[in-house]
């Protein structure tokens, strides 16, 4: 039985390089790299679902490291239980997990979790300051990219002729914008 080195990578924008993960694959082995293109968050992954079909018994599954591999710690552990049940080995080059040591598979656990704990004190954070916020009186969110003065100028001159990618240009936002209040307008 011949044991595989698989790797999978992942970038989370299209202007990213996954160059660095890959040579760092190559340099560890790896016989075949799948990357994926997507957010970490999307549920499909192509890709991952393209090396889970490869993998076998005796497989090592090599990453780079947990965030480009997992969403979340629920999502990194239930992929490790299928890694289990599978007789697939887990190999994370810039961290030291190696799941072919009882070692290896605690510090997986605990970087899994200490992962999602970051991301959860990150949300739990932004909600508290769009809180305080709302509560001294402050919208949350993103701030308009238009006055209501500058608006009703863009319908008053949308009105009068003007095409919406002179709008655009002349306020210096997007035509989607230009649209969106232009539909504010109309609707409301």
């Amino acid at each position: 039985m011949t044991n595989h080195r698989i790797g999978y990578s992942r970038i989370s924008t299209l202007d990213q390089d996954p160059s660095s993960q890959q040579d760092a694959l190559e340099r560890a082995g790896v016989g075949r790299d799948f990357v994926e293109h997507f957010s970490g968050t999307r549920a499909s992954r192509p890709e991952w679902d393209r090396a889970r079909e490869q993998l076998r018994a005796g497989d090592t599954l090599v990453v780079t490291r947990l965030d480009r591999f997992g969403r979340s710690t629920k999502d990194l552990l239930e992929i490790s239980q299928w890694l289990e049940v599978g007789g697939i080995e887990l190999q994370v080059l810039e961290q030291p997990i190696d799941t072919r040591s009882p070692e290896g598979q605690m510090f997986f656990t605990i970087l899994a979790a200490f992962a999602q704990f970051e991301r959860d004190l990150m949300v739990a954070r932004t909600k508290d300051g769009l809180a305080a916020a709302k509560a001294r009186g402050r919208p949350g969110g993103r701030r308009p990219k238009l006055t209501p003065q500058k608006a009703s100028h863009i319908v008053e001159r949308h009105g009068s002729g003007e095409s919406v990618t002179s709008l655009a240009e002349h306020f210096g936002v997007s035509r989607q914008t230009i649209y969106r209040t232009l539909d504010g307008e109309t609707n409301g």
